[in-house]
């Protein structure tokens, strides 16, 4: 069962959502469910989130809509777009604020934020910096 759900929509073609495409986040989840006969649903845990990026052509501009990179350490889905998506600098906010939050819930280890080939030292350094 999905917990409560913070945000939902959906792709959006020339700002209409007509798709069946559908994204959604909860408290610790983002997923993506596609196919209207043939349904699949992907997710990603979201204290594996790694990086989050936001972009907007002019089209999307003229809709009203953008799209948001997620990229994660989920071996599965290693990198979600959520394309075409009303409010999307607004979303992108929300997710990273929740992606924070779940950060802090799951008491993330520095071990666990290091790329393999990061030197630990260096890393803490910057961890102490924030």
């Amino acid at each position: 069962m999905i917990k409560e759900t913070i945000w939902q929509d959906r792709s959006r073609i020339l700002g209409m959502p007509i798709t069946f495409t559908k994204y959604a986040l909860t408290e610790d989840r983002l997923f993506l469910q596609k196919g209207l006969l043939n349904q699949t649903m992907d997710e990603i845990l979201l204290y594996r989130v790694r990086d989050i990026s936001w972009s907007c052509s002019l089209g999307q501009r003229i809709f009203g809509v953008g799209t948001i990179k997620v990229l994660s350490s989920d071996k599965s889905l290693p990198q979600l777009e959520l394309k075409n998506i009303k409010g999307s600098m607004e979303v992108k906010e929300l997710l990273h604020k929740q992606v924070e939050e779940m950060k802090i819930a799951r008491r993330m280890r520095v071990g666990e934020l290091l790329d393999n080939g990061a030197d630990h030292e260096d890393c803490q350094d910057e961890l102490l910096d924030d």
